[in-house]
């Protein structure tokens, strides 16, 4: 079993990250957590999160109030989310920033 976890900012002024963990056994991806993180307000929010909780991959979109939107991955397995998930946040995480702003202004 091998473990792997790391963080990548996003920007220079470090207030965006890229959260990054898993697990590997047996040639495969058995557990993971990758998620997009924004600083905001001098506290850190998770927006963005893929994982594997409950025995499927899926996304979680997280919203200031605390509610969540779920999209689920049934015919992928979790490497290929974990590269799909990887791809969605380096190329999307300033449209999520954006949009988790507006929110927490309503």
């Amino acid at each position: 079993m091998s473990e792997t976890q790391f963080i990548v900012y996003l920007d220079e002024a470090q207030r965006n990250r890229y959260r990054h963990w898993h697990i590997w056994r047996f040639g495969e991806i058995t557990g993971f957590l990758i998620q997009y993180e924004a600083f905001i307000n001098e506290q850190w929010y998770p927006v963005v999160r893929y994982d594997a909780t409950h025995g499927q991959p899926h996304r979680d979109v997280l919203h200031p109030d605390g509610s969540q939107s779920k999209e689920m991955y049934s015919y992928y397995n979790n490497a290929e989310v974990v590269t799909i998930g990887k791809q969605d946040i380096f190329r999307n995480w300033q449209q999520y920033r954006a949009s988790f702003e507006r929110e927490m202004e309503r």
